[in-house]
């Protein structure tokens, strides 16, 4: 079979959360002035008041509402598929499969939250929200969301992936955001930053301190995040929570499970369901994240407790990092350009439960090439590390004649991300790797800040 797909009266009831499952209880997150822990309270001034309980809730399994499973239809359930001819042209005895985000209105598994975030702001009564975006999968994402509402939504998107991707800028605009080039004068974190570096590229970490000043300083707004906190991670549990059915259907079941990770969403997204069956049916399965050699946080950071964003507005978080004032290199991948992880995978990288690998962009998109000429679909460049890695796997197998079973979550398409294709195409891509002395630089400001840092 080469698409399973499930009908409608399978999309799941209910979103699984981690944190009963957890191996040791998870870090709280911390004021960012005080350092003491913080509660449902004080995220809520930040948050949408359930957004702010579901990040604390140790209830497995958190009901999803019919009205939200109305809308989820609009593109969910989502295909599960055998990658067939890219099999055969590697010629491997593995049975590849990805998991394909990018039939939704945006164009890839952001609205699987954005839509939840949107819908709990409404029922409060907020007119607004604010968020950043890196390539703009994200704020395309809020944007479509907030436009379903009836709400206004405010965009700062990094200057670097503005000025590289105006088709997902003109997106936003068609569902009625207004889109700001980050950093910018519209904030005092901004305005701070472009009079010291006129010229900065921004970074993801930049973007947030703009959207979250932005959202305490007016009283009718509220902040969203994309990425990296509990009940983002939650909400994408759908996109597992399907394929555990898909592969019922066919009576097959994955050896590992891969995504790219930036903040971690996408990737916790397809393998939390499957660590739950490895918690309690004690199936051996793999997890591998893949990152960029340009901010490669899993594979190259630090764990210990950093702020979320450049000014150090967000609460402190304990997390796989590269240092809050680190900004990565100008990849096409925007978003992975995020200077740390979510505190739930890194916690289980830590642990030794989730592998991780990082690659240069000029690889990654040669792996997307070889996955577009086989299976027909342009991947995102950020999914196009998922394919690297499976690429990479299914040669494995096939170097030890190992019947390997692979799934990957193909989080996006890239169809509006050609301009990075073409550059690629024609022998500009840069490949760009861990930048060790501005890391250890943004490293040590952190120690500074909060304390010793333990590699």
């Amino acid at each position: 079979m080469k698409k399973i797909v499930l009908d409608e009266d399978s999309l799941p009831k209910y979103w699984y959360n981690v944190l009963p499952d957890l191996p040791e209880k998870l870090p709280p997150p911390l004021n960012p002035i005080t350092k003491e822990p913080m509660g449902v309270k004080d995220l809520e001034v930040l948050f949408p008041k359930e957004m702010a309980k579901q990040e604390f809730s140790m209830d497995r399994w958190i009901p999803i509402p019919d009205e939200l499973r109305e809308v989820y239809l609009l593109w969910r359930p989502t295909p599960l598929v055998r990658a067939y001819k890219l099999e055969r042209f590697l010629k491997t005895p593995a049975r590849i499969y990805y998991k394909y985000e990018g039939v939704s209105p945006t164009g890839s598994h952001k609205p699987n939250t954005a839509i939840v975030q949107a819908y709990y702001a409404s029922k409060e009564g907020i007119n607004r929200m604010t968020t950043e975006t890196g390539a703009g999968q994200w704020g395309s994402a809020l944007a479509f969301s907030c436009n379903a509402y009836d709400l206004k939504s405010t965009i700062y998107m990094v200057k670097v992936s503005y000025e590289q991707k105006p088709y997902r800028r003109i997106l936003m605009e068609i569902w009625g955001a207004e889109v700001i080039p980050s950093p910018s004068k519209r904030t005092k974190v901004g305005r701070e930053i472009l009079e010291k570096d006129p010229d900065n590229p921004g970074s993801l970490g930049i973007a947030i301190s703009e959207a979250i000043e932005d959202a305490i300083t007016h009283d009718d707004t509220k902040y969203a995040l994309g990425s990296v906190l509990n009940f983002v991670l939650l909400h994408q549990t759908i996109v597992g929570l399907e394929a555990k059915k898909q592969f019922e259907l066919i009576d097959d079941y994955p050896d590992i499970i891969i995504g790219c990770v930036g903040g971690g969403s996408n990737f916790a997204g397809i393998f939390l369901p499957f660590y739950y069956d490895r918690v309690h049916k004690k199936i051996d399965v793999r997890f591998l994240a893949v990152e960029s050699t340009a901010c490669p946080s899993l594979t190259k950071g630090y764990y210990t407790y950093d702020y979320g964003d450049t000014a150090r507005l967000t609460p402190l978080l304990k997390m796989y990092t590269l240092g809050h004032t680190f900004i990565p290199p100008p990849i096409h991948a925007g978003g992975l350009r995020y200077h740390g992880s979510a505190p739930i995978l890194s916690l289980l990288v830590s642990k030794g439960i989730v592998e991780s690998v990082a690659y240069n962009q000029v690889e990654v998109f040669e792996a997307a090439r070889i996955f577009a000429r086989t299976e027909g679909i342009v991947p995102a460049p950020e999914s196009a590390h998922a394919v690297k890695a499976a690429i990479d796997i299914a040669l494995d197998a096939k170097r030890k004649n190992e019947e390997v079973v692979i799934l990957f979550n193909l989080s996006g398409h890239g169809l509006l991300d050609l301009k990075a294709y073409d550059e690629f195409l024609r022998g500009k891509l840069k490949p760009y790797y861990y930048p060790a002395e501005e890391v250890r630089k943004s490293i040590e400001l952190l120690s500074k800040i909060i304390g010793t840092i333990k590699k």
